[in-house]
């Protein structure tokens, strides 16, 4: 899966050293020629896992895609220009596209003001994605290795950035094929299913005792509540900052 156009748009956002680069213009960055959203598309079909494409608002998607300066070419300008943002297994896990109505935030607008100060900036790593028990994927723009392009997860177990070996295609095809539960297994409790089917694609849940302490190891044995996403966010970084881990 590792085809050369697949890295373009990611090495625009981060191989800068500047404060700011010139942004393309929308024109530039809608590619009719090769779209990406085929193939996107064809994955999502072929899924073995539950996927939902959220509809997005077409004005909304065009300045999504332009604060992102990615192609649509790029499976990553494809989502973001084509859906509101995709829910895998029943909601559990949300990537990022232009915002919907289910998950009212978009690529950009999230990354902003947590990752880049401003649009066009160089980025030390793009938030991609995250899940309903707090775990956030990123794409490594330098900030968390010297892979740029890959794709690094932070874990509400073990509060620090690591690195899953994927490029963004190749997380996109774990997310629709991957056998999620085993993943997941530390941090699904009982009938999790049911329980954040109505989950707001702007919330997470936080636990108590935190899942990275030593009381706090079985999630079946905490308590937990739905709080907004960017305090979870939050959360981490500061306490990644206190434990010394950095990237906080």
């Amino acid at each position: 899966m590792k085809h050369l156009y697949l890295f373009i748009p990611l090495f625009f956002i981060f191989s800068s050293t500047n404060a700011q680069k010139k942004m393309r213009t929308l024109e530039e960055l809608i590619n009719t020629t090769e779209p990406g959203w085929p193939l996107v598309r064809s994955w999502i079909d072929s899924a073995t896992n539950d996927i939902q494409i959220l509809p997005c608002d077409p004005a909304r998607a065009k300045e999504a895609l332009y604060h992102t300066q990615v192609t649509t070419r790029s499976p990553m300008g494809a989502i973001i220009y084509h859906t509101g943002g995709l829910l895998v297994d029943h909601g559990w896990l949300r990537i990022l596209g232009s915002g919907s109505a289910q998950l009212d935030r978009s690529m950009p607008d999230w990354n902003k003001g947590r990752t880049f100060k401003e649009f066009g900036d160089a980025s030390p790593f793009l938030l991609v994605a995250d899940d309903v028990a707090g775990g956030f994927f990123a794409v490594n723009g330098g900030g968390l290795g010297n892979d740029r392009g890959s794709v690094y997860y932070l874990s509400p177990e073990h509060l620090q950035w690591i690195d899953m070996e994927l490029t963004y295609s190749e997380f996109l095809l774990f997310c629709f094929n991957g056998k999620l539960d085993n993943f997941y297994q530390s941090l699904r409790w009982k009938d999790w299913k049911q329980e954040i089917s109505q989950l707001d694609g702007n919330k997470g849940y936080s636990f108590y005792p935190f899942l990275f302490s030593v009381e706090g190891k079985d999630v079946n044995k905490v308590s937990r509540r739905a709080v907004p996403i960017a305090e979870l966010f939050l959360l981490y970084m500061d306490a990644m900052k206190q434990s010394g881990n950095g990237n906080g």
